[in-house]
């Protein structure tokens, strides 16, 4: 039986700040940092996707936070695809447009590869101190199965290579009859990590929750059951409390797949108020009554 990490794609929310989940004394970002990680062993960091990392940004979180903890950072938008806001491009990198959000064939090639290299640098601190976990590449809903995005898969592995990327699909046909066999023996060839979801069905983005072990690291995230998943509103979109009997039919299956990895992680991102933390909690104790 492999290791199974819980924990949530967030600690600094300002719904969550506001939610009394942390005692009055954790008033300063390093307090929170520190009081979360005594709580969880892991953190998904999603800030990244919307702007690549400072490099002493990263040196703090190594710096506060215990032996042991480990973050799991997802990959800047420009590198899976996504329309980047200029603004969120290094400064000396941004290109001269009267576009407000950028694509990878907006930039010239160098410009490109360079993002890539600096932003795979500015994560050393957290590979120094031994507190990298996995990279998050989520991809977009128009991003299907096809040949040239397998190979980009194996591109990202390569480029990311010795550090762990992990992949999560927004777009159905990957699963879609016969193709959920293929994407799976893909996978499971190149030793690439599939991210299980659980997530609302029916929209554009849905993909269905299938957990399957494709590697020897497992990543498994909820993101919840809104009715309004298509909301602008973040809070909105992701503000789902789970049921404790929507987490224990999820437990055995958690089990199941930490029976087939040498590490699962598994991570709340219903980051709305403590909704993450408390269900995160609740899905430990449910784990530690199977053991």
């Amino acid at each position: 039986m492999g290791e199974i990490q819980v924990g949530t794609a967030s600690w600094t929310d300002k719904t969550l700040l506001e939610s009394g989940w942390y005692p009055a004394s954790a008033d300063t970002a390093e307090k929170r940092l520190a009081y979360y990680a005594k709580q969880f062993p892991v953190v998904e960091v999603d800030s990244t996707y919307y702007g690549p990392p400072a490099e002493q940004t990263t040196k703090l979180w190594a710096q506060r936070t215990p032996d042991g903890f480990t973050f799991n950072i997802k990959a800047f938008s420009m590198l899976t695809g996504h329309p980047t806001k200029v603004s969120a491009i290094y400064k000396d990198l941004r290109p001269e447009t009267d576009k407000k959000n950028v694509y990878p064939q907006d930039l010239p090639p160098q410009t490109y590869e360079e993002i890539w290299t600096r932003f795979l640098a500015a994560l050393d601190p957290l590979v120094d101190a031994g507190k990298l976990g996995a990279l998050l590449f989520q991809f977009p809903p128009w991003w299907g199965i096809r040949r040239s995005n397998k190979d980009y898969l194996r591109e990202v592995a390569a480029r990311c290579k010795p550090l762990r990327p992990v992949f999560e699909f927004r777009n159905a046909s990957w699963f879609d009859g016969d193709n959920a066999e293929e994407t799976l023996d893909f996978l499971r060839k190149h030793e690439l990590p599939l991210v299980c979801v659980d997530m609302p069905q029916g929209h554009r983005s849905s993909v269905p929750p299938i957990v399957a072990a494709t590697a020897d690291l497992a990543v498994v995230r909820f993101h919840g059951h809104s009715d309004k998943w298509t909301s602008k509103d973040i809070h909105e979109k992701f503000g789902y409390d789970y049921s404790g009997k929507e987490l224990r039919e999820w437990a055995p299956k958690l089990r199941t797949l930490a029976a087939e990895t040498g590490r699962t992680q598994v991570f709340m991102n219903n980051c709305y108020s403590d909704y993450a933390q408390r269900n995160a909690t609740t899905l430990i104790g449910l784990l530690d009554e199977d053991d």
